[in-house]
C-alpha cells in the first residue's frame, strides 16, 4: 500500500488560501521578481534550498524585520557548526517584535493573560512598549548591562513578555523556567549561566489548587551570587512577595521606570537573545544560546509564512515558560497579533477550557500539545458541536507525534474547518524543520511539508538519503536559527558532540523520519530511543500510534531490554479508569500492534504501571526507563521530571515482575 493511500486527504486549502495566505502572497511577490514560477509548494521549498542566501534575504524583505545597518551579505561562512549570518548586521530583537507598537496599531491588543489567580489582564501594543521601557530602565538602575544574564522564573504571563523584551531591548541574556520546577532543577540551569537579575513569581496557581513558592525561591536568590537585582511578581495576589535585601516589588520596579522609552540597543546579528535548555534528565542540561538575527528571521518565516499569522489575528499557543514554544509564542509579537497567554492547568476548570477560551476570544491561531489533543479525544469532546469556532483558522500541534486518530477527531469533533498543522522541530533550533502551510493539503497522520530553506533528509546509516522508508533526520545546509553556541563551551566540543558527530559536517538532530511520496513527514520518535529487535530498527511512535487509540489504556512508555544479544520489547501501559491490563487487554494490544505495525512491533511483556515519567515540558522520558531496565548506573536527573514518582513505581513494578537486572 502506498504512502497516498495511507494517509487520505483530511484538509485542503481553498482557492482564496492558495492566494490570499500570507505564503501564497510571497510566493507571488517572488514570481512578480522573476524568480520561479513556483507549480506548487514543493517547487518554492526546492527553491529555497537552492538559493538558500537569496530565499533567506527574501523572507527578511518581505516580513518586514527591521535592522539599524543591513548585512554585507546573507552568508559569510556556510560549514557547519560555525555558520555565519547576516555578517555586519546590527538590530534589536525586541525593537522588531514590537515595531507595529506605534502609530495606529499602538491602540490594538498585544496581550491577553488569563491565569488561575488573577483577573484577565489586557494591554496594548503602546502600554506594552511603555512598561518594556519601565523595566528596562529599573534593570540600567541596578548595573544590568549588555551581555548579563536575566533569568525569569515566572508563569505564562504578561511580566515574562515584558521581562523578554526590556532584557533584549538593552543588549542583555533572557533565560526562563517554569515556577513548577523544583529549586535543584533550576539553580541546574542558572547556575550554569550565572544572571544578574532574576524576576521571580511568589507562586502559582495550578488545577485549582494555589502553590507558594516564597520560601524556595529565597533558598533560590541564595544559590545564585551572582545576583544584583530581583524583581518579585505577585502571581498569587494575598500572599507575601518573596523577600530578601535585593527584591523590588514588580509595581515599585515600574514605577521607577515609567515614562523611559526601550533603548532598543542595536547589536550584532550572533549577539544572543536566548539560553533554552536541554531536558537534563541525564545530568546537567546544556545550555544552549541563541542568536539575534537568526531566530527573528526563523521566527518570522514560521510565524507570519507557514503560520498565516499577521496583524488582525489572535495566537493562543499553551505552554510554560520552561519549553521553547514559549519564545515561539513570544515572537508572534513581531506580526502585530494579539497574544493569548494562559497559565494553569489545561484540564481546569475543564477539559474544555481552553476551547472555551479560543471561543471566547475570537481565537484564530489555537496551539497545543499532541498529548492534549489525545485527551480531548478519549473525553470525547465536542468543541466543534458545542463552541464558535468560526474565527479559528489553525490549529498547531507539537511535542510527539500525533497519532491518525487524532486527525480524526480534529477533522470530526475538535475544529473540522481548521488547518491541523502538526510541527516539529526542538529546543536546539527553537523552532521546525517540518510542520505546515497554508499551500498544501493535509493528510491524515502526516506532518505536511519540508518548511521553505530547511535542506531536511531522512539519512541511513551509511550517511546517504534514503531512496524510501524511515533514517535519520538531518539537515545538510545551515539553518539561521541553529545555536550560536553552548554556555561555558569554548572549543565547541559539545556542541560538535550533540549535532555534528554523527555525520560530520552534516545537523542530526535526533529523530527518526519518514519523508513520503507526497512530501510529508512521519517521525518515529527520538532516534536514540530506538528499539532494534533482531536488529530491525523501529520507532517507539510506531507502537504508541497502535496502543494509544485502545479505549482501555490511558498512557503507555515502550522501552528496548537487551538480553542475550538482542533486544525485547517492553510496554509499560497505565489503563484507563476503571480498567486493568488483563490477560485479555493484553492479548488485544498486543493483536493490534501485530496488525497495526508488523510482528517485530509486538511487546515481549506487557506491564501495568501507574504513571508515565514526563519532562516538565510534556514528553515522555523512554530513556531513564531504558536505563533503568538494562541496569544502567547513570543516575537520572529527578529534577527535570515533571512526575519522578512515577520512576520510582515504574522501578517496583519491573521487578516485581523479574524484568530489571539482579
Amino acid at each position: 500500500m502506498s504512502n497516498t493511500e495511507q494517509s487520505p486527504v483530511v484538509w485542503s486549502p481553498s482557492e482564496e488560501t492558495l492566494s490570499d495566505s500570507r505564503m501564497g502572497r510571497f510566493k507571488s511577490w517572488l514570481e512578480d521578481q522573476g524568480f520561479g514560477p513556483f507549480a506548487d509548494y514543493h517547487a518554492l521549498h526546492e527553491w529555497s534550498v537552492d538559493d538558500l542566501e537569496t530565499f533567506w534575504d527574501k523572507v527578511w524583505d518581505y516580513c518586514g524585520l527591521v535592522c539599524d545597518t543591513p548585512a554585507k551579505k546573507v552568508l559569510g561562512k556556510r560549514e557547519m557548526p560555525g555558520a555565519e549570518w547576516f555578517p555586519g548586521m546590527r538590530l534589536n530583537f525586541a525593537a522588531n517584535l514590537l515595531r507595529l507598537a506605534d502609530g495606529s496599531h499602538g491602540s490594538r491588543e498585544a496581550v491577553v493573560a488569563y491565569c488561575e489567580t488573577r483577573p484577565v489582564l489586557r494591554r496594548t501594543y503602546a502600554e506594552l512598549k511603555a512598561d518594556v521601557g519601565a523595566l528596562e530602565a529599573f534593570l540600567r538602575s541596578k548595573d544590568i548591562e549588555r551581555g548579563d544574564r536575566v533569568a525569569g522564573v515566572v508563569t505564562n504571563g504578561y511580566e515574562a513578555l515584558v521581562g523578554m523584551l526590556a532584557t533584549t531591548s538593552l543588549g542583555a541574556i533572557w533565560s526562563s523556567a517554569s515556577p513548577d520546577f523544583g529549586v535543584g532543577a533550576i539553580l541546574d540551569r542558572f547556575g550554569q549561566i550565572e544572571p544578574s537579575a532574576l524576576i521571580a513569581v511568589n507562586g502559582y496557581g495550578y488545577g485549582g489548587k494555589v502553590f507558594s513558592r516564597q520560601e524556595e525561591f529565597a533558598e533560590l536568590i541564595d544559590g545564585l551570587p551572582t545576583l544584583r537585582c530581583v524583581v518579585s511578581v505577585q502571581q498569587l495576589p494575598n500572599q507575601a512577595p518573596i523577600s530578601g535585601a535585593l527584591v523590588t516589588p514588580w509595581e515599585d520596579a515600574m514605577n521607577f521606570g515609567a515614562g523611559k522609552s526601550p533603548s532598543f540597543t542595536p547589536l550584532a546579528p550572533d549577539h544572543p537573545v536566548y539560553i533554552l535548555y536541554s531536558s537534563g534528565t541525564t545530568g546537567k542540561p546544556k545550555c544552549i544560546v541563541h542568536g539575534n538575527a537568526g531566530l527573528l528571521v526563523n521566527h518570522a518565516k514560521e510565524l507570519m509564512l507557514h503560520g498565516d499569522v499577521g496583524p488582525d489575528d489572535r495566537f493562543l499557543y499553551f505552554t510554560t515558560c520552561g519549553w521553547m514554544m514559549w519564545n515561539w509564542q513570544a515572537s508572534a509579537l513581531m506580526t502585530g497579533a494579539a497574544v493569548i497567554t494562559v497559565d494553569g492547568s489545561p484540564g481546569y476548570p475543564s477539559l474544555s477550557y481552553l476551547w472555551e477560551t479560543v471561543a471566547e476570544e475570537k481565537v484564530t491561531h489555537f496551539g497545543t500539545s499532541a498529548r492534549f489533543i489525545a485527551g480531548c479525544r478519549k473525553a470525547e469532546l465536542q468543541p466543534a458541536k458545542n463552541l464558535d469556532q468560526s474565527d479559528l483558522r489553525v490549529v498547531f500541534s507539537t511535542g510527539s507525534p500525533l497519532l491518525p486518530e487524532d486527525y480524526d477527531w480534529v477533522y470530526d469533533e475538535g475544529s473540522p474547518g481548521a488547518l491541523l498543522g502538526s510541527i516539529a522541530g526542538g529546543t536546539d533550533i527553537c523552532g521546525c524543520f517540518v510542520g505546515s502551510t497554508p499551500l498544501l493539503p493535509v493528510r491524515r497522520g502526516e506532518i505536511q511539508c519540508r518548511f521553505l530553506g530547511v535542506d531536511a533528509v531522512a539519512y541511513g546509516d551509511d550517511g546517504q538519503p534514503v531512496s524510501a522508508g524511515r533514517g535519520e533526520l538531518v539537515c545538510r545546509q545551515p539553518l539561521p536559527s541553529m545555536p550560536v553556541y553552548f554556555w561555558d563551551d569554548p572549543k565547541g566540543e559539545r556542541y560538535r558532540a550533540a549535532y555534528f558527530e554523527t555525520f560530520p559536517g552534516v545537523w542530526a538532530h535526533g529523530d527518526f523520519i519518514e519523508f513520503t511520496e507526497h512530501g510529508g513527514a512521519i517521525i518515529y520518535g527520538r532516534s536514540d530511543a530506538t528499539l532494534n529487535p533482531g536488529g530491525v530498527r523501529i520507532g517507539t511512535a510506531e507502537i504508541y500510534r497502535q496502543v494509544e487509540t485502545v479505549a482501555e489504556v490511558k498512557d503507555s512508555l515502550v522501552v528496548g531490554r537487551q538480553i542475550d544479544g538482542d533486544v525485547e520489547v517492553v510496554l509499560l501501559v497505565v489503563p484507563a479508569d476503571g480498567q486493568a491490563i488483563t490477560d485479555d487487554l493484553r492479548k488485544q494490544l498486543k493483536t493490534r500492534i501485530r496488525e497495526g505495525a508488523s510482528p517485530r512491533h509486538v511487546p515481549k511483556h506487557i506491564v501495568q504501571v501507574n504513571d508515565i515519567p514526563y519532562t516538565r515540558s510534556g514528553k515522555k522520558v523512554e530513556l531513564a526507563v531504558a536505563r533503568l531496565i538494562n541496569g544502567s548506573k547513570k543516575a537520572d536527573n529527578r529534577d527535570a521530571l515533571g512526575n519522578p514518582e512515577a520512576l520510582d513505581h515504574i522501578r517496583e513494578r519491573l521487578s516485581a515482575v523479574g524484568l530489571l537486572p539482579e
